[in-house]
């Protein structure tokens, strides 16, 4: 029987190229980056290295890059980050169809007492950008909407939201695991606070 594997944007086989830029590292260069020690030395240039061509895929400094071990991991540290930034503030504003690594944290939120306002989408997939302007107040501590959606593949207008949610003084987080590498992003125009994306 034929098997045909249509889930390429939630996992799919690491690339030949990427396997064999990795493969010393899981066989000969196990040092501890954090060790003083030679083989630590040398996986930390790796990690150095590593981290400048992610900030110059997006645009950004070598110091705002954090690696994470995956992308729920990125989207719980940027959210709970800000929400303890903001203690006083007890407002999140996302959308009905975001990932679940976001989903679930906002209804977790809910059980300890935030309030959560989730955007609807069209039969299109599409936002209301009205509907984001109604849903501010004055104790919303956080906007997070994703980029991409993994599902759909709709490509939600995020500069333009993050225009918006910018105009209110408010940190904006975007989910962009499906967009990183697959559309240009440049964070020094600082239309988002925290772009979350899981390097694979």
């Amino acid at each position: 029987m034929r098997t045909v594997y249509v889930d390429n944007n939630a996992t799919t086989r690491v690339a030949p190229e990427v396997f064999e830029a990795t493969e010393p590292y899981l066989r000969d260069l196990y040092g501890n980056p954090s060790s003083m020690h030679f083989k630590g030395a040398e996986v930390q240039k790796a990690v150095d290295e590593a981290r400048e061509k992610v900030a110059e895929c997006i645009g950004a400094s070598t110091d705002e890059i954090v690696f994470t071990s995956c992308g729920t991991e990125s989207d719980n540290a940027a959210i709970f980050g800000t929400l303890e930034s903001y203690p006083e503030k007890r407002h999140i504003i996302s959308t009905r169809v975001e990932h679940p690594a976001v989903w679930t944290l906002c209804k977790h939120l809910e059980k300890k007492g935030y309030r959560v306002t989730l955007l609807s989408v069209d039969r299109e997939g599409r936002l209301d950008l009205d509907e984001l302007r109604r849903a501010f107040s004055d104790d919303t501590a956080l906007v997070s909407i994703m980029y991409a959606n993994n599902e759909t593949g709709v490509i939600f207008p995020i500069e333009e939201i993050g225009q918006i949610v910018k105009s209110r003084g408010i940190p904006f987080h975007t989910d962009a695991v499906q967009a990183v590498g697959k559309i240009p992003l440049d964070m020094k125009k600082r239309i988002v606070s925290y772009l979350g994306r899981y390097y694979k």
